[in-house]
């Protein structure tokens, strides 16, 4: 836009160009924010505080001081990060995973007999049966509860999980 107005001004009216030189300071801010200089310039501005201050980074204290374990991203630690990471933008689930990527078989998990053991319906019985099941199993054993097990806890929704996929 400030662009459009020092053109205009040159072209058209001279007022123009004020209406430039107000978006000319917002405009270089911006450019500084979006290549990652602006960001690089406050935090070597704190790390520099904080020497002459006479801090130790492994200290802490009050006071925002430099962080040991925090390193400013450079460019080409982005881009490997990004092609790590898969496709960019690719939302993930709780567990996880990638939306649509195949589930993995846990080994560690409950079959599907033993699952319903743990939940008291039978093998063939419907999602409605297994759900009341389960609410009616975790009030029993959630560990908030007087006498709850966080063991049996984790055992029914590891159950739940199986039987709902």
């Amino acid at each position: 836009m400030t662009a459009i107005f020092v053109v205009g001004g040159v072209v058209y009216s001279p007022g123009l160009l004020v209406l430039a030189l107000v978006f000319a300071p917002v405009t270089y801010l911006l450019y500084r924010h979006a290549t990652g200089r602006l960001l690089g310039r406050i935090y070597r501005g704190v790390e520099q505080q904080a020497a002459r201050n006479g801090a130790d980074p492994g200290r802490g204290g009050f006071g925002a001081g430099p962080r040991e374990e925090w390193t400013p991203p450079r460019d080409g630690q982005r881009r490997a990060r990004r092609s790590q990471g898969g496709r960019r933008g690719q939302r993930r689930r709780r567990d996880g995973r990638a939306r649509g990527s195949p589930r993995q078989p846990a080994s560690d998990g409950p079959t599907p007999r033993e699952a319903c053991e743990v939940l008291g319906v039978d093998p063939g019985a419907d999602k409605g049966a297994v759900k009341e099941a389960y609410r009616e199993r975790i009030k029993e054993v959630h560990p908030d509860t007087a006498g709850g097990d966080e063991e049996a806890f984790k055992r029914v929704r590891a159950a739940y999980e199986v039987l709902t996929e």
